[in-house]
């Protein structure tokens, strides 16, 4: 692989840790926006969907720390 394709997977790497760090922010507020709800609320429908987007996002931040690391490994 040449230098100015490395370079380009490093900006993508890059990249995908951003979105990493936009996701984890998110995710961070939804979970203070569930912790902050009445325990009431946190078992009913608002909370049970909360929570599966908190799930959704810590998926998603999994499989972008996957992608970055293997884009690493290559260069």
């Amino acid at each position: 692989m040449n230098k100015a394709r490395r370079k380009e997977l490093d900006r993508a790497a890059d990249m995908l840790r951003e979105a990493y760090s936009i996701i984890e922010s998110c995710r961070d507020d939804e979970e203070d926006a569930y912790d902050n709800l009445p325990e009431s609320f946190q078992d009913g429908e608002r909370g049970e969907e909360m929570q599966e987007y908190i799930d959704v996002m810590d998926e998603v931040m999994d499989q972008i720390d996957e992608a970055a690391n293997a884009i690493e490994e290559i260069i």
